[in-house]
């Protein structure tokens, strides 16, 4: 693995964006399939979940050392934004309308001033 991938400020973000992808998944991966039924929705999405726990508790662990947990926290819901952004637009084939960027804009403004050290 390349350095700058296992740097402790990068390895954390990969390890979040992966969880995300699979959290983002378990979460609405069944709208697709109404004709499945929910006791099986639900179990396979607890098992996609366990995925995400399994690399969403190391990136925190991990990610501790150099962030703040409120940062550790701004970087998983701006990363789960994005990660349900684009999933909603080419899964779930919903478009994106100019309201949407406008709470993502904010969402990022608020980023920004969690990261500020003023």
């Amino acid at each position: 693995m390349p350095s700058f991938l296992a740097s402790p400020y990068v390895a954390p973000v990969l390890l979040l964006v992966a969880s995300n992808l699979f959290m983002t998944t378990a979460w609405y991966w069944h709208l697709r399939f109404k004709e499945v039924a929910l006791w099986q929705v639900v179990l396979i999405s607890w098992s996609l979940a366990l995925v995400e726990y399994c690399l969403a508790v190391p990136a925190n662990r991990w990610g501790a050392t150099v962030y703040a947990p409120a940062e550790l926290k701004t970087i998983q819901e701006v990363v789960t934004l994005v990660i349900f952004a684009v999933f909603s637009w080419l899964y779930l084939g919903q478009p994106l309308a100019w309201n949407h960027a406008v709470g993502f804009a904010f969402v990022a403004l608020g980023a920004f001033f969690v990261f500020q050290r003023w």
